[in-house]
């Protein structure tokens, strides 16, 4: 006779800190699905009950005690199904990654994490120490390995747990969004199920948490390393998994309808979204206040939030200056209306005059620069930075990747705010999701995708009068921030070498701007924050034509970047 096992898959949002929350939240998800899916067990994901990452409160000794109450209340609240709970757990001055099995009130048995990741945004090495066993428990008659997140990417773990007896792996994970990142994940777990032939549940966190956006997208593999049921991206549920068991104990999950595969603009969108949303409601803003300009960024910046928070919790506020144009008031007018949010404007006219005036005697016998611009854009921050104390409405810059690497923003002006949404958003991609979000509904007029870019600080200023063409920009900028190329390789694949000194010069001296600069949602493999830790004060160089051109760029600096 065929056994079966009725497996439910918690992916779930959790809050980092949030003890008391995310364990109410998982009692709930526990009896929901003892209840009414009929589960044999539940399987929730990587540190669920601290969320991920929690970072330094690991070391507050408050954090650990209340982990343990929390894990006394998850045993008490559900009886008649195993549980399968992430947590840290401290034992004696080492701790763990935990991995911990509940049934009926008891603790069954607890699996410690073995590889533990210390590259890109992880910093697990600087809090947890290595498990070294595998785990191994009958759950409806099916001997059920654990791993977490990292351990799945190298074979051992997962050779260890079906050499202890699995026939089945679950994978606890709080694995974060990048493009592409999806196709990774399931290719390495594939490998994993064809390796041991074993199939695995690949359990992943969703939801926002500072700069990382965790996608979901869980999964299920057969042993045969065929997909047989994929959970949706970006979107907090608990469903249910099935397995038969026959005579000779190989267990083969039942297949459901996948759900069709995300385009790259479609994947980026709804990461944003979630990105703003969740910093937004987790650290308990009214909502959120944005300069509209009437160009892309902005634009794109105004529809995400909608999006995310919907028209009533958005404001925007155009803050005209000489230099601005009537068609940019008007676009912006227009991209307000089009998505229903408040819409005022203010100009900077008069509080622009007033610095002019009381610094006039400072700028005496000097030539008009790029000071005067950083000022017209430092009255704009002040003015939004007041309206968002007021209020209770977070900024949200609309500076993008491109600008932030090469420091095509001001300090204090256009990067003063409390969240970037686009900051890790290359320019060539912004026009992608611009053109996307209108393929849904047209919210951002054409012209503004079609006009030239500008910062409209100048008379008939344009971005490409200071950068070069944001198509051939970008390229170099991914080849040196995220695949880590130096300038002589970017070169030799065809760019012009004096506009990838230039680009590299400005990346490399723009340190100190990104380093004061808001966080916001990591969508690339290697983003400014978390990602990219370079030292402010440095006197490297990694590439000998760089070296010889230092001294000639320096006496350029600022005639092609804002300060």
């Amino acid at each position: 006779m065929t056994a079966t096992l009725r497996l439910a898959l918690a992916q779930l949002n959790m809050l980092v800190g949030d003890i008391d929350g995310n364990t109410d939240k998982a009692i709930a998800a526990t009896l929901f699905a003892r209840d009414e899916l009929r589960a044999d067990a539940i399987l929730f994901p990587e540190l669920a009950l601290s969320g991920y990452p929690p970072e330094d409160l690991l070391q507050r000794p408050a954090f650990g005690h209340q982990i343990d109450q929390a894990l006394q209340r998850l045993r008490d609240a559900a009886h008649g199904i195993t549980i399968f709970i992430g947590h840290p757990q401290r034992v004696h001055d080492a701790l763990f990654n935990v991995a911990t099995v509940l049934r009926d009130g008891a603790v069954i048995a607890s699996y410690r994490k073995q590889l533990l990741p210390n590259y890109s945004v992880f910093d697990e090495k600087r809090y947890f120490t290595a498990g070294h066993a595998s785990c191994v428990v009958p759950v409806a008659g099916v001997g059920v390995g654990i791993a977490i997140c990292e351990d799945v990417w190298e074979p051992a773990p997962v050779r260890m747990a079906v050499e202890g007896g699995a026939q089945l792996v679950l994978v606890l994970n709080a694995s974060p969004y990048h493009v592409g990142k999806g196709r990774e994940r399931q290719a390495v777990v594939a490998a994993r199920a064809t390796e041991h032939h074993v199939p695995l549940v690949y359990l992943n966190l969703v939801g926002g948490q500072d700069e990382l956006v965790f996608d979901g997208e869980s999964f299920i593999i057969a042993a045969d390393g065929r997909i047989t049921q994929q959970l949706p991206a970006f979107t907090e549920t608990i469903d249910v998994a099935d397995f038969t068991v026959d005579e000779d104990g190989r267990v083969q999950p039942l297949p459901r309808p996948l759900p069709a595969p995300l385009t790259e603009e479609a994947s980026v969108y709804q990461a944003l979204v979630l990105g703003i949303r969740d910093y937004v409601d987790k650290n308990r803003f009214e909502g959120v206040v944005i300069g509209l300009s009437g160009g892309i960024d902005s634009a794109l910046t105004l529809a995400l939030a909608v999006d995310a928070l919907g028209c009533g919790r958005v404001e925007a506020v155009m803050m005209p200056s000489r230099y601005t144009a009537d068609i940019s008031r008007h676009d912006a007018r227009a991209e307000a209306e089009a998505v229903g949010v408040a819409y005022r404007e203010i100009s900077i006219e008069p509080p622009f005059q007033a610095f002019i005036g009381q610094l006039a005697d400072e700028f005496r016998g000097l030539a008009p620069d790029t000071t005067e611009e950083n000022i017209q854009a430092r009255c704009r921050g002040v003015m939004l930075m007041a309206i968002s104390n007021k209020k209770r409405r977070i900024v949200l810059t609309t500076g993008n990747k491109s600008e932030m690497a090469v420091g095509y923003a001001t300090l204090y002006g256009d990067m003063a705010g409390g969240f970037a949404p686009i900051k890790d958003v290359a320019k060539t991609l912004v026009y992608r999701l611009a053109s996307y979000r209108n393929g849904i509904n047209p919210v951002i007029p054409p012209r503004v995708i079609e006009r030239p870019p500008s910062a409209e600080l100048a008379p008939d200023q344009k971005d490409e009068d200071s950068l070069p063409p944001y198509a051939i920009l970008d390229p170099i900028l991914e080849q040196y921030i995220e695949l880590d190329r130096s300038p002589d390789d970017i070169i030799e694949q065809g760019f012009d070498a004096a506009t990838v000194l230039q680009v590299v010069g400005l990346v490399n001296r723009n340190e100190y701007k990104r380093r004061q600069a808001p966080p916001g949602v990591r969508i690339t493999r290697r983003a400014f924050g978390r990602d990219r830790r370079y030292p402010i004060t440095s006197g490297y160089s990694d590439n000998h034509r760089l070296q010889r051109r230092r001294a000639a760029d320096q006496t350029q600096r600022g005639s092609h970047e804002k300060d």
